[in-house]
């Protein structure tokens, strides 16, 4: 059983390396998870706690290059937008 157990929590840290690929947010990877692999939120949120010790630094800097690409993506869409807005 414990065999099992390990196996189960290594197949979770491999989804949700896949989620920080997506640059997820603990909530989205786990609201994913949840909808796409029937997995309890509380086993997500207990893997990435646990990541997130062991790998303190990665999950900081994760949380920078995350906020630094949504305020990149935010500044892409206004741009947009005046631009759209400048053809009427």
């Amino acid at each position: 059983m414990a065999d099992s157990s390990a196996s189960y929590i290594h197949m979770v840290q491999h989804l949700i390396e896949k989620c920080l690929l997506f640059y997820m947010t603990k909530e989205e990877c786990i609201e994913a998870l949840s909808k796409h692999a029937n997995i309890k939120p509380v086993i997500t949120s207990t893997v990435w706690k646990e990541l997130e010790k062991e790998n303190k630094e990665f999950f900081e800097a994760y949380a920078r290059s995350r906020a630094h690409r949504v305020a990149e993506a935010e500044t892409k869409q206004m741009i947009h937008r005046m631009l759209s807005n400048s053809d009427d």
